[in-house]
């Protein structure tokens, strides 16, 4: 149960490592929909005496893991189960899940340090406790990011990896982010490796400030998914299109698909998905449509752990580069900070709603607040989830319409 790096990573490396059948099958929690949510838990009813929860938030605040966390313990009490006998926590110590896990008689907790944050902790308890639950060989994982790290403090930048990575990031956008990228690994077990560096990149980049506190507006869109599937879905534009983006490939030399099955005459499945990429790549530079390759021999531990290094390292050299702070987020706190203001209403609005029909609009007066629409979807949402709130009248006008308790 986690959110963003709390799952994306372990996500990842579950995909790309964890095998067909892997010591121990994951499932994820990742958001606050309960449909998801519900659908995960239905999945494991006749399984739960035997599943392990691992809950992962640094700070123990985090709305969406505490909600998922909340959900599963009401699916273990329901089954007869004692929640505590079956979680354990990643988080930092004496945070608000940390001190839960200790008074609750979790079955572990494993700290996570407080300059690690939640995009660059795969390599850290976050990603390695449910990659070892499966089977992985994490210290494969360990060794491929130090080895990466040892290239990194290379001197001379023709030979140090990340170093070109940022640079040629840096070109390719002009100092600013003037492209997008687009992220294609020829790999099924490399499909999540786009969203992972979604909140990698953009998240580290993405700034509106400089370091000297200047309005700049940084960042790097990132977006992608995997070759040769996508290329059906974009390469169309991406070749003869706008021109705001370059093209990162992961390709991987090694089969790993078993025997080899003839699908021609003297050709494989893998020869189609070598010659997708290299005619993919070929036909966007005959546009003078950038690219850049990261290959890898095969798709193993140490591999993966130094692809997942080799691009951390890239993020902080960029922002480097560009005078940015890669390891705060002051964006995603301000949309907290926007939620937590918002559920703050609806309570106000619940707490303000009677069997008598009221407008939207008469509403918003007598609650002081300007924002009319705010509290229109408001209602509508506390109607649409059975709140025991209805919603009449000309929809419209969403302005116009009444609400009123409706308790039975």
């Amino acid at each position: 149960i986690g959110i963003g790096g709390s799952a994306l990573g372990p996500q990842l490396i579950a995909d790309a490592l964890g095998g067909n059948q892997p010591a121990l099958q994951i499932h994820f929690l990742d958001n606050t929909d309960p449909a998801g949510i519900q659908r995960v838990l239905a999945g494991l009813s006749d399984r739960l005496k035997q599943t392990l929860v691992v809950v992962t938030s640094k700070s123990g605040a985090t709305p969406e893991t505490r909600n998922g966390m909340l959900e599963a313990q009401a699916c273990f009490e329901r089954a007869g189960l004692t929640f505590a006998q079956h979680a354990v926590a990643i988080t930092g110590v004496d945070s608000k899940l940390d001190q839960l896990a200790s008074s609750s008689g979790w079955l572990q907790r494993f700290p996570m340090y407080d300059w690690v944050g939640g995009r660059t902790s795969v390599l850290s308890a976050v990603g390695l406790l449910p990659a070892a639950l499966q089977g992985v060989q994490i210290r494969e994982l360990l060794e491929g990011a130090r080895l990466m790290d040892e290239a990194t403090r290379r001197a001379e930048l023709r030979q140090n990896p990340a170093v070109l990575l940022a640079l040629a990031w840096y070109q390719a956008g002009d100092g600013c982010g003037a492209k997008d990228m687009v992220v294609l690994p020829y790999r099924d077990s490399l499909q999540l490796f786009g969203r992972y560096l979604q909140q990698l990149v953009m998240e580290s980049l993405g700034k509106e400030r400089d370091l000297d506190g200047g309005i700049v507006h940084q960042g790097i869109t990132v977006y992608g998914n995997k070759g040769s599937t996508d290329q059906h879905a974009y390469v169309q534009q991406l070749r003869d299109g706008l021109a705001n983006f370059f093209v990162t490939f992961v390709e991987v030399l090694s089969e790993q698909g078993g025997a080899a099955v003839q699908v021609d005459p003297g050709v494989t499945a893998a020869d189609y998905l070598f010659g997708f990429l290299e005619g993919t790549r070929r036909a966007l530079a005959e546009n003078d449509r950038p690219s850049l390759t990261v290959t890898l021999a095969q798709v193993h531990g140490k591999s993966l752990g130094a692809l997942i290094a080799l691009f951390e390292r890239a993020v902080g050299l960029y922002a480097s580069l560009i005078h940015v702070n890669a390891y705060h987020q002051p964006g995603v706190e301000a949309g907290k900070r926007a939620a937590a203001e918002f559920l703050n209403l609806q309570r106000r609005v619940l707490g303000a709603l009677s069997e008598t029909a009221v407008s939207v609009t008469q509403l918003a007066e007598q609650l002081g607040c300007d924002d009319v629409e705010a509290v229109y979807k408001i209602l509508r949402h506390l109607a649409a989830t059975d709140r025991g709130v209805s919603l009449a009248g000309n929809p419209n006008q969403p302005a116009e319409l009444k609400a009123q308790r409706c308790d039975k």
